[in-house]
């Protein structure tokens, strides 16, 4: 077993599991708010991309019963040769409201991980209604209003994005990294 995971072999995973535009935009989404996190936060930048990059990777796998999500993706990790505790666990406590998983959300990058991939359902929601639908005019004012609308968006988890507090990160500021992040990549995304 690997006990260590390139953003190369991370990918070339995602992309044999993956095959939904929708879920590897999102992969990618999250992948670049993590990474920004873990910059702010001093913390190592490659493996909270690949956390971000892999957390839903099985997806297409389970399909609409997400009883098995996170749980499953660790089990495809396995059958792919790895063994990466951290990882597993932070993709495990991302789903924590899920299905039977045990773990519970303790870390900074765990906190981060549940964070970062729901505050990108807000940002490409928010995108999308702009007449140009371009992510370079939204403001993370704008999105920050836009978290307070519970019908906006409305399957975004709104107390995993404000947990983000637990690493003593003031939302405001979470959602300027993340605003920031997704725009670097607007081009890929296509917006």
């Amino acid at each position: 077993m690997k006990t260590g995971i390139t953003i190369e072999e991370a990918l070339a995973i995602l992309k044999k599991y993956v095959k939904t535009e929708y879920i590897l935009a999102h992969s990618r989404e999250s992948e670049v708010v993590m990474r920004a996190l873990a910059k702010h936060f001093q913390e190592d930048e490659e493996l909270w991309g690949i956390c971000g990059l892999l957390h839903d990777l099985d997806l297409d796998v389970v399909g609409p019963d997400l009883s098995n999500h996170a749980q499953k993706t660790v089990e495809i990790l396995k059958e792919e040769g790895y063994d990466l505790p951290v990882i597993f666990r932070a993709i495990l406590c991302h789903a924590e409201k899920m299905g039977s998983i045990q773990e519970k959300r303790e870390s900074k990058l765990e906190y981060s991980l549940s964070a970062a991939e729901n505050i990108t359902g807000i940002i490409i929601a928010y995108t999308l209604i702009l007449p140009e639908k371009k992510l370079s005019n939204v403001q993370p004012k704008s999105v920050l209003k836009r978290l307070k609308e519970k019908s906006f968006a409305a399957k975004v988890d709104r107390v995993l994005i404000d947990d983000i507090e637990k690493t003593g990160l003031s939302k405001d500021k979470f959602v300027e990294i993340a605003v920031a992040a997704i725009k670097e990549i607007a081009p890929e995304l296509g917006f």
